[in-house]
């Protein structure tokens, strides 16, 4: 099938859907006898986002579709895509001030997105985007501000596994899903699903795809192949991480979870019994609320799955494992892996400080180029 079939080809089809499916599902207006692209080509394109960030720009669509609405007289619907200059720039106007920076960005990111998708030109100055964009991070709100996250610790790892009962399936699976996020600097989101039903086995992480204690250069290491990631939606990635002493060793946090869990090789990685006798993937939200369960008897505040991943970075900066081996490790481009620094106070604080305690460090740690 091609274009929008028998539906009203005057006006832009706003089908019920999940989120992650807006972007393919809506359909802009077809004049004459234009045509959409193939389904085949939808396919293809489609898979270059990963599905969250079908979800994020979903609602930037929905927003501009809104604002059409809202216009007086409304926009005509078939200058709703492709869109007018002027019109988005008008839409990004009627932003700013009421959202954070990134929200605009992605609202606007998500339009362009949804002309790509459907193979509608997209004539916006990107010269006049970073300035609205530039305007937009300055007139944030200060609701829309973020928190600030702090790096979870090794330390914080031990209190909290001071209250985990690791002969619980639950608590075994948890405990091994964040000592491995930890220590290979992955996503939360990598090792866990957002759903009970959500796992599939084309892109969440399986027993499977684990290989324990591979020699590498007389080295061993545990390895992990993450079928879709944020930055690797169909090609995959691999992260690893080798035995660590103390308490909060990932090699045994593994162990322990496939003695007392032992997930099926297709099923996945961190899968647990509940109570109910069911077998459940680990979903993030789970994963969360126990560890942060553990933290608050241990007197600690709670944590967002990001931290996680912040905690790793600063971690390995502090053992002195270069910056390029930690971007490599995190699998950062160049560029993110300098805005992530940037963003990251207490990441870069022991580097700025006067104390001549941390001069060998830095000199032992360079800084990448783009920041020293």
């Amino acid at each position: 099938m091609e274009g929008s079939g028998t539906a009203d080809r005057t006006l832009v089809q706003t089908p019920p859907c999940r989120a992650e499916d807006r972007l393919r599902q809506w359909l802009p207006v077809r004049l004459g006898s234009d045509v959409g692209p193939s389904e085949r080509l939808m396919d293809i394109m489609e898979d270059g986002w990963a599905s969250t960030t079908r979800q994020t720009y979903a609602a930037g669509v929905a927003a501009w579709l809104a604002f059409c609405d809202s216009c007086v007289p409304p926009i005509p619907h078939a200058e709703r895509a492709p869109a007018k200059e002027e019109m988005v720039l008008e839409f990004i106007a009627s932003c700013v001030g009421a959202y954070s920076g990134s929200t605009v960005r992605n609202y606007v990111f998500g339009l362009k997105a949804w002309h790509t998708l459907h193979r509608v030109a997209w004539r916006v100055s990107e010269v006049a985007l970073a300035k609205c964009f530039k305007a937009a991070e300055r007139a944030a709100p200060p609701s829309s501000k973020r928190t600030i996250r702090p790096p979870v610790t090794v330390e914080m790892l031990s209190v909290a596994l001071g209250h985990l009962n690791l002969s619980d399936p639950l608590d075994a699976a948890v405990w091994a899903c964040i000592t491995t996020t930890y220590w290979s600097i992955s996503r939360l989101g990598e090792f866990t699903v957002s759903s009970i039903d959500a796992f599939t086995k084309e892109k969440d992480v399986k027993r499977s795809d684990m290989m324990l204690d591979v020699q590498e250069r007389g080295a061993t290491v545990t390895t992990f192949f993450l079928p879709s990631t944020k930055s690797a939606n169909t090609q995959g990635e691999t992260t690893q991480w080798a035995a660590q002493d103390g308490p909060c060793d990932p090699r045994a946090a593994m162990l322990n979870h496939l003695a007392v869990n032992n997930p099926a090789p297709d099923s996945h990685l961190f899968t647990y019994r509940a109570r109910n006798g069911l077998l459940r993937p680990l979903t993030n939200s789970a994963c969360i609320m126990r560890v942060n369960t553990a933290l608050a008897a241990g007197g600690l505040p709670p944590v967002k799955g990001h931290c996680f991943r912040i905690g790793g970075v600063l971690e390995w900066l502090l053992r002195g494992v270069p910056f390029e081996v930690v971007k490599v490790m995190g699998r950062w481009s160049s560029d993110a892996f300098t805005v992530y620094l940037r963003k990251r106070s207490s990441i870069l604080a022991p580097y700025i400080q006067a104390s001549p305690a941390f001069v060998p460090f830095t000199q032992l740690v360079a800084m990448p180029r783009r920041i020293r």
